[in-house]
C-alpha cells in the first residue's frame, strides 16, 4: 500500500510543479506584454507633445500607441529608401492622373511631420530622412 501511495504522492508534485512552472511562464509573458504597453504609451506621449509643440493636431493616444508600437512600425521601415521616397513625391502632387499629375510645392510641416515621428521612434534614421527631403521645394502654403 506504501508504494502505490508514494505513486500517487509522486504525481501530486509532478503536478504541482507543471502547474508552478506554467503560471512563471503565464506570469512572464504577461509582464513582458504589459512592458511594450507601456513604453508604447510613453512614447506615443512623447510624440503628441512634440506634434503640440510644432502646432500640429494631435491624434488619440492610444491610436497612437497601437498604430507605431514600441518601433515605429512602417514608419521606420527605412524611411529614406529610394522607394519610400518615391511614394512620398507621388503623395506631393496635384492629385491629377497620368499625364495631369504635377509636383507642387509643398508645406514645409507636411515633410517635417515624419521627421518628428522619426525623432521619436527611430531617432538613428532622422539624418538620412533630412537629407532626402532637403531637396523638397517647400514653402507656406497652408493657412492657418
Amino acid at each position: 500500500m506504501s508504494t502505490k501511495m508514494a505513486s500517487q504522492h509522486k504525481w501530486i508534485y509532478v503536478g504541482a510543479i507543471v502547474v508552478l512552472v506554467a503560471m512563471a511562464v503565464v506570469g512572464l509573458l504577461t509582464f513582458t506584454q504589459q512592458h511594450a504597453t507601456n513604453e508604447s504609451f510613453r512614447k506615443a506621449d512623447e510624440l503628441i507633445s512634440k506634434l503640440q509643440e510644432n502646432g500640429y493636431p494631435t491624434p488619440d493616444r492610444e491610436q497612437v500607441a497601437r498604430t507605431l508600437g514600441t518601433d515605429g512600425g512602417a514608419v521606420c521601415e527605412d524611411p529614406a529608401s529610394s522607394l519610400k521616397t518615391g511614394l512620398q513625391r507621388v503623395q506631393m502632387s496635384n492629385g491629377a492622373a497620368g499625364p495631369g499629375q504635377r509636383p507642387v510645392i509643398v508645406a514645409a510641416r507636411t515633410v517635417q511631420a515624419e521627421a518628428l515621428i522619426l525623432s521619436v521612434y527611430c531617432p538613428d534614421q532622422l539624418d538620412d530622412y533630412q537629407e532626402k527631403i532637403e531637396d523638397i521645394k517647400t514653402d507656406d502654403t497652408v493657412r492657418n
